[in-house]
């Protein structure tokens, strides 16, 4: 393994490890009909970096093992993450890069949580795209910004 195999697993890993925590630290209001994952905020992260993708995608798939809605949480959720994480990666703006987890979330996720929960799909998918466009659409953004200042002054 090379210097540039091994940065991107390091920060894979570290991105799967933040989400992880910020989703298991606000316990159940990160899972169910109604949640609300400040983790979501870093699904900008591959607009920046392309270790995000798998990153999310294993932090997503622990967290789900923790405190989700059994295997279909764990696998379905998981890899709706990493779609989306694929789909931001290949945005042309970081305002188009918000999309793919609000979008995605918003309407694959409620498919099974509806279920699960014995509510209407319609309200748990309104809730999640709430809840998607602060975590993504103003959270997101707004780690961007930090994100492409930080970026900006290593390089100078």
């Amino acid at each position: 393994m090379d210097d540039k195999e091994t940065k991107t697993m390091v920060k894979s890993g570290v991105i799967a490890a933040i989400y992880f925590v910020l989703t298991i630290v606000f316990g159940e209001k990160s899972f169910g009909p109604i949640q609300f994952r400040i983790s979501e905020a870093m699904t900008i992260l591959p607009f920046y970096e392309p270790a995000a993708v798998p990153g999310l995608f294993v932090g997503c798939f622990i967290a789900n093992i923790f405190g989700g809605l059994g295997p279909i949480d764990i696998f379905c959720g998981s890899l709706t993450t990493l779609l989306a994480a694929y789909l931001t990666s290949k945005m042309p703006n970081k305002y188009l890069a918000t999309l793919p987890p609000i979008l995605l979330n918003s309407f694959i996720i409620p498919i099974w949580v509806s279920k699960a929960s014995n509510m209407p799909y319609i309200a748990v998918m309104s809730s999640i795209c709430f809840s998607e466009f602060i975590s993504v659409g103003v959270f997101g953004l707004i780690l961007s910004v930090v994100f492409e200042r930080v970026y900006k002054n290593k390089n100078h």
